[in-house]
């Protein structure tokens, strides 16, 4: 059965980091792109940032854009999301997910609060 186990969530400061894990099996990781989305309460599920199956393809949302870092490791099928300088309104379910075939991972919690 496909698996997408994440990891590194919990509890952060505002102007603090994170780095959530992403560990895939049951299908071929490294001929996926991958990415990693995220949902608050009461919001729509939105794209955080992907990345193609080499790595040299990389897209972030807006909001994101200079603090957050996708990337990946396909010897270990892993994809990985460094989250910097983290704000109040990053905090959100954050789900791992394969571009195509549509697999999700189950998600994991991120707040950020002082």
């Amino acid at each position: 059965q496909v698996q997408l186990v994440e990891s590194g969530g919990g509890l952060v400061q505002p102007g603090g980091s994170l780095r959530l894990s992403c560990i895939g099996s049951g299908f071929t990781f490294s001929s996926s792109a991958m990415s990693w989305y995220r949902q608050a309460p009461g919001k729509e599920r939105d794209l955080v940032a992907s990345i193609s199956m080499n790595g040299l393809r990389i897209n972030y949302a807006d909001s994101v854009k200079g603090r957050f870092t996708i990337s990946r490791d396909n010897a270990k099928n892993t994809v990985y999301l460094q989250m910097n300088s983290l704000k109040p309104e990053d905090t959100a379910v954050y789900y791992c997910k394969v571009v195509y075939p549509e697999y999700w991972g189950q998600g994991i919690q991120v707040t950020v609060s002082a």
